[in-house]
């Protein structure tokens, strides 16, 4: 085998790419992933955003690394410490309330019992319960969706299909019947079910909508919910975590696993297109000209990247290209790094991670914005304070705030980009202000990206971070397109191994170690035939 041929290629190091390659590698298939920026990691990565300060670029939590994952390939092993910090939430309301959510259950109810007696009593038991109902849905997330083609079913799929059927019978009727009821209702007549307080209704808003181009009052966002909550069970880590070093010291285990298993990763090496030849996906071809060969194609970049600009024009069906054209890639989150002298004195004892959404009206007012082509007048803010685990991603006595800006939208009517961006900043700054008063002074350095700026720099189609929102009719046998659900795309040797394939955004591992396990039935299965 030449030095520019190999068993496997997959195009971009994010996480998800990571995955497979080590999946890959560790099976013995000579695996080579390519990576454009000049360090893997994509939207995971750690990187100085001001001199001295370093932060999470985009991902700035860690909540659903998938268990399997971290053990199949012993991250732990290669320096993961996933679990060392673990953060609380603080739930601010500008010149109202606060209430400090934490691993301590006596603790989280005296501090909502100062805001609601009521909400004290039911927040626990209805967490604990919409967390049972998400952990029966999380159960899917290492499965490979089933096609409704049913001869197209192997005897493994249909098995996991039957668990999961039972395992959502196991819930027992009364939850059977809650599930139903609330799976596509939105969360404000959700939160209003069962809160009275302003924060605590604030909170599950931001939660149920935080990355995705919905508002509280939009259907579909419960089950948004759930699927963030999926991960405090046991198919993700139980809750919010700072790794040391930030979301790049995930990376960094991922690429240590990669590396002993065999893979070779090339940074600076961005893709121009496939080779397709007689219809078949056969290497890529770099921007530099350079030509690599190799009968396995894994894409970890969004599907429409994939498939509509990797992919030579004239290789797919019409109606397919249309379903992955109308993808909904809106992005509307943007991020804001700032790099502080100190902290101000409501966030010095914060458990890590703010949330400024002061009830469900004010996230619904900042959704309006959006949906006429708007930057938030007043957006919804969650803050994380990576400094206070690991004081080293910034000069002695500084601090780092990392803020995700909800609503940005990708698709503005008339503000520039650049001023979207300045936008983006002022309002940021001013809601954080007023509920935090004191930090507009503590600035010396900011960064802010847009959702344009996401697009440009980590090649997120739209700027939207899950690759296509994660909605009812874009999950599970729907992602990306009906009938291409299961990880191989039209063409033959083209896999799709990022979170644009089921089950989609978060940094869990679970796409690409999805797409790895398809991809090596493919190829045990060829060696079947080939032997018979």
């Amino acid at each position: 085998m030449s030095a520019n041929n190999y068993d496997a290629i997959v195009i971009g190091a994010g996480h998800n790419g990571l995955v497979t390659a080590a999946y890959l590698a560790k099976a013995g298939i000579k695996t080579l992933v390519v990576e454009a920026n000049d360090r893997p990691g994509g939207a995971a990565v750690t990187r100085e955003f001001a001199p001295g300060f370093r932060t999470s670029a985009v991902a700035h939590l860690l909540h659903a690394l998938h268990p399997r994952v971290i053990r199949d390939l012993g991250l732990e092993g290669h320096g993961l410490r996933a679990t060392q910090h673990r953060v609380g939430t603080t739930a601010l309301i500008p010149g109202g309330p606060r209430i400090d959510l934490t691993g301590d259950a006596a603790a989280t109810a005296a501090s909502i019992g100062k805001v609601s007696p009521a909400d004290a009593e039911a927040y626990p038991r209805v967490m604990a319960r919409l967390v049972r109902l998400s952990s029966a849905l999380g159960d899917f997330l290492l499965r490979t969706p089933p096609s409704p083609l049913a001869g197209a079913n192997d005897f493994q799929t249909k098995l996991a299909l039957g668990m999961f059927a039972l395992k959502l019978r196991m819930l027992g009727k009364k939850d059977m019947l809650e599930l139903s009821r609330i799976l596509t209702i939105n969360v404000a007549d959700l939160a209003t079910d069962f809160f009275e307080s302003d924060a605590i209704k604030g909170l599950l808003a931001l939660e149920a909508t935080l990355g995705v181009y919905l508002g509280p009052r939009s259907p579909n966002t419960v089950f948004n919910l759930l699927y963030r909550l999926s991960s405090f069970g046991k198919n993700g880590l139980g809750g919010f975590y700072l790794p040391t070093g930030g979301m790049g010291s995930v990376v960094d285990a991922l690429v240590k696993a990669a590396t002993a298993a065999g893979a070779t990763i090339r940074t600076g090496a961005p893709v121009e297109r496939l080779l397709i030849e007689k219809e078949i996906a056969t290497g890529v071809v770099l921007k530099s000209g350079e030509e690599i060969r190799a009968p396995i194609v894994a894409s970890s970049a969004d599907p429409q990247r994939t498939l509509l600009h990797l992919v030579p024009p004239g290789n797919l069906d019409i109606e397919f290209s249309k379903r992955i054209r109308h993808l909904r890639m809106n992005g509307c989150v943007a991020k804001i790094h700032l790099a502080l002298d100190g902290l101000p004195d409501a966030l010095k004892s914060s458990g890590g991670r703010v949330v400024v959404a002061p009830g469900i009206d004010h996230v619904e007012r900042a959704f309006d914005c959006a949906k006429y082509g708007r930057v938030s007048d007043k957006p919804a803010l969650e803050i994380v304070i990576p400094t206070l685990s690991d004081p080293s991603l910034a000069p002695a006595g500084k601090q780092v705030l990392s803020i995700l800006y909800q609503y940005a939208p990708y698709r503005l009517r008339a503000t520039p980009p650049d001023q979207a961006r300045a936008q983006v900043f002022e309002r940021g700054l001013d809601l954080l202000e007023q509920a935090a008063p004191g930090t507009r002074r503590l600035v010396r350095a900011a960064e802010t990206l847009t959702p344009h700026d996401l697009e440009t720099q980590f090649g997120l189609s739209g700027g939207q971070w899950h690759q296509g929102e994660v909605t009812l009719d874009q999950v599970f046998f729907l992602r990306p397109a009906a009938s291409f659900q299961r990880y191989r795309m039209p063409i033959p040797g083209l896999w799709l191994c990022g979170a644009g394939a089921h089950p989609g955004g978060n940094v869990s591992g679970a796409a690409g170690a999805n797409a790895a396990r398809e991809i090596l039935k493919d190829v045990k299965a060829r060696k079947t035939r080939a032997a018979a």
